[in-house]
């Protein structure tokens, strides 16, 4: 069999790799240019072509900048222009990682593709990693499910720590088990908003308000606010702390309000992007990476979901962010854009 493996000059899709060739794979490697970010690639390509002279693999510069700045990037911008909290993570792997980049694979004859990506597949259906500290299942929930029997993950019943250990035994990629992870958004060198102001102004005043519509202070521009951010905007009187309930960016205004403001028990999504055959089902839900799963009951309603929370309520659900449903196996049935 031969398997394509998206090299990024990280120990994770290195170590990647190496297991599927000690288990007698035909390995090729790519290392996919996404954007132009000064300086970026050039280190990354020089660890890959070492890891590839050290399996002794064929690898290749996948060039997508075009396709990456269409599909990803400028929808990031353009999210945040219109008041939404993107997630260019769970874009970029559906339309490039485990989009651009198999049709790719398929191009130079591959069965497979495999990553780096700390996740399992398990009856047909995306599953939550052994190293939770580490899971990307999240992530991953946004890809097209025809491509699952495709996708290979290596690492997803190993944990880092022991990745990390392994690859620092090895002389000739050892380097790579000390360097710093990459934990950010790839193409954001500072901040989001150094980005966004390459497109739009960002420096624009506007007024906070609450729920019920009053002024009562003063904001430094709506892209700067998420919902459930509680610093960042100033406002007159309050004796507790106050939370972004919602966004008017034709206004340029934020509403806040508190804590309990922020909770929701029931949301819907602009999408459905269905693992199974059931259009209704009970789960557990995740609004944004790192939140807990929460118990509800999702049902289809027009083009996306419905969703009922059905014990505790969600705290700061962000229009833009993506809900992920899980089974209580820790398995991916659904994702979609929360509205």
């Amino acid at each position: 069999m031969k398997i394509l493996v998206a090299l990024s000059g990280g120990v994770d899709s290195s170590m990647s790799a190496k297991y599927l060739q000690d288990m007698g794979y035909n390995i090729v490697g790519c290392y996919m240019k996404l954007h132009t970010k000064p300086g970026y690639h050039e280190e990354n390509i020089r660890k890959v072509k070492k890891v590839g002279d050290f399996l002794g693999i064929e690898t290749h510069i996948l060039n997508l900048e075009d396709k990456f700045k269409k599909e990803v990037f400028m929808p990031f911008v353009n999210a945040y222009k219109t008041g939404l909290t993107p997630n260019p993570c769970a874009i970029c792997n559906k339309m490039i990682k485990f989009g651009a980049l198999w049709e790719f694979a398929k191009s130079l004859g591959c069965d497979k593709i495999a990553t780096g990506h700390y996740a399992r597949i398990e009856n047909g259906l995306i599953k939550s990693a052994v190293d939770k500290s580490k899971d990307q299942s999240y992530f991953l929930a946004n890809i097209d499910p025809q491509i699952l029997p495709n996708i290979i993950f290596p690492l997803g019943d190993k944990l880092k720590s022991d990745i990390k250990a392994a690859a620092a035994k090895i002389p000739q990629i050892s380097e790579l088990a000390s360097q710093k992870e990459s934990s950010e958004i790839c193409f954001v060198e500072t901040t989001y908003i150094d980005v966004l102001k390459e497109y739009f102004d960002t420096n624009l005043p506007g007024v906070v308000r609450d729920v019920s519509g009053k002024a009562i202070g003063k904001h430094n521009g709506y892209m700067h606010y998420t919902i459930g951010k509680r610093r960042g905007f100033s406002i007159s009187g309050a004796h507790e702390p106050h939370y972004v309930l919602g966004i008017d960016a034709a206004k340029n205004e934020i509403i806040v309000g508190l804590k309990n403001e922020l909770e929701n028990y029931e949301f819907k999504t602009s999408n459905f992007n269905n693992f199974t055959d059931k259009d209704s089902f009970e789960c557990f839900v995740k609004i944004r990476y790192r939140s807990e799963k929460l118990p509800c009951l999702v049902s289809k309603f027009e083009s996306g979901l419905k969703v009922n929370l059905k014990q505790n309520n969600a705290s700061g659900v962000a229009s833009g962010q993506l809900a992920v449903f899980y089974d209580e196996f820790d398995r991916v049935l659904a994702s979609g854009f929360i509205k």
